[in-house]
């Protein structure tokens, strides 16, 4: 068993204890979403976003799940590597790796945003949307006295089927649509309801790195579907 199903989790604590673990995760969360920021303005300076662009878009389908799977892969990583509660260097190493990892992913979407498109203003409001949806659904997380344990299958099947429908679009060349955006913004955000009661139920005090990993990675899928959305309005 690994240390983060042999600890004694956060909700067992004193609520001052509680209250600094839930704090330090979502200082966390905003760290992470800092260094990538901070990242993809690099790459963009750079030309880095424009080549990734270039490489995506210009090879097709396939391209794209190679960066797909090798975000797929680095990611299972650096989740591992967070998930080291004894060595500090390691989670936040992971911590880092993820926002690296999402800065990658993101870059040749946000580029055709930005620059080809030319709907910077689009790439704001969804992030402002994005966050307020975070913010509300992580209260409500908080406050509801409903296990929300039951979820986990449906989300985790969810996720599977998207999957699968997103590799079928890429390989048959089929539009998923603005229907597909929609549920998965509702997947993404069940998924932050049960993340968020998950943290708090599950993980021990010094775990707070890998619960702000689980919950960024949701947030940057929601992102990921709300921008879709806003560009297929556009």
């Amino acid at each position: 068993m690994t240390a983060l199903q042999t600890s004694t989790p956060a909700i067992s604590l004193p609520e001052d204890d509680r209250g600094a673990f839930v704090m330090r995760v979502y200082q966390h969360i905003l760290g992470a979403i800092g260094l990538f920021v901070a990242l993809e303005a690099l790459m963009f300076m750079t030309g880095a976003a424009d080549a990734i662009h270039g490489f995506v878009f210009a090879g097709g389908g396939g391209r794209w799940l190679m960066v797909l799977g090798g975000f797929m892969v680095g990611q299972w990583f650096v989740t591992n590597a967070a998930q080291d509660l004894a060595n500090p260097a390691r989670q936040y190493a992971g911590l880092a790796g993820t926002s690296f990892l999402y800065s990658v992913l993101f870059a040749p979407f946000l580029y055709e945003v930005y620059t080809v498109r030319d709907s910077g203003s689009t790439i704001a409001a969804a992030a402002v949307v994005t966050g307020l949806g975070f913010v509300i659904l992580s209260v409500i997380g908080m406050i509801t006295r409903k296990d929300l344990s039951f979820m986990r299958p449906m989300i985790m099947w969810g996720f599977g089927i998207a999957m699968l429908l997103i590799v079928g679009a890429v390989l048959f060349g089929f539009n998923l649509g603005v229907w597909f955006s929609v549920a998965m913004i509702g997947l993404s955000g069940a998924a932050i309801l049960y993340q968020t009661q998950t943290m708090v139920r599950t993980y021990p005090a010094n775990a707070y790195v890998p619960a702000a990993i689980s919950l960024f990675g949701s947030l940057m899928t929601m992102f990921w579907y709300v921008l879709r959305l806003f560009m297929a309005r556009d």
